[in-house]
């Protein structure tokens, strides 16, 4: 198990974020990228009203937008996030897909289609969910399935950190506990145990895709 000060990638180098190794082509990056947020973009078609049977083509066009330009995405604000950043483009995407319904016969679904998109294209909406994406318009369904996100990413870096550390992290930040309380529970100081936090904390935004470097 490795030592929480000394966190290590596969090859031995200190641990990048996910964007960082998807962005130099790393295919086992890109890999746990699709896996980690395929279910979440899923989640949005499904309550933007794509067919079951496209929402397979619609992540493909999501994803494949992502590769050509995952160098673009930059934290220019605060809240910036690669969770708000991805509903962008899966709403561009969403509504590149009604498009081309609403072009279709209406005995092929162009008429729900022309309705479908008039409401993700609601200029209102729109702008509003532009300026906050992390938060506006998902529902506790999304919220649900990003909770999962994030149990993933959690399951994929646990391996990093001592037994201790992980066990700090997620008796203050999963448990809602003090971090005296835990300290004492594992015999250390309180501000090693938020020391733990943070690092865990860290290393998940970097899974997230949230920290660039």
């Amino acid at each position: 198990m490795t030592h929480p000060s000394d966190q290590r990638g596969p090859g031995g180098s200190t641990s990048r974020s996910l964007l960082s190794e998807a962005r130099m082509a790393d295919a086992e990056a890109w890999e746990r990228l699709v896996t980690l947020y395929a279910p979440l973009v899923a989640a949005w078609c499904r309550r933007w009203g794509v067919l079951p049977q496209d929402i397979a083509d619609v992540l493909q066009d999501v994803f494949s937008a992502v590769a050509a330009h995952l160098g673009r995405f930059r934290k220019d604000r605060p809240g910036d996030t690669f969770r708000g950043w991805l509903l962008v483009i899966a709403r561009n995407k969403t509504v590149d897909y009604f498009q081309r319904r609403s072009r279709e016969p209406d005995a092929a679904g162009g008429t729900e289609a022309s309705a479908r998109l008039q409401g993700i294209q609601d200029p209102a909406s729109n702008e509003h969910a532009q300026r906050d994406l992390p938060i506006t318009g998902e529902s506790s369904t999304d919220d649900l399935v990003f909770n999962d996100v994030l149990l993933r990413a959690l399951e994929s870096i646990r391996g990093e950190f001592h037994e201790r550390t992980w066990q700090a992290f997620w008796k203050v930040v999963v448990d809602g506990r003090t971090a005296s309380d835990v300290a004492a529970d594992l015999d250390m100081k309180p501000g090693a145990v938020r020391v733990a936090k943070s690092r865990v904390l860290l290393r998940l935004r970097r899974e997230l895709g949230d920290v660039l470097e």
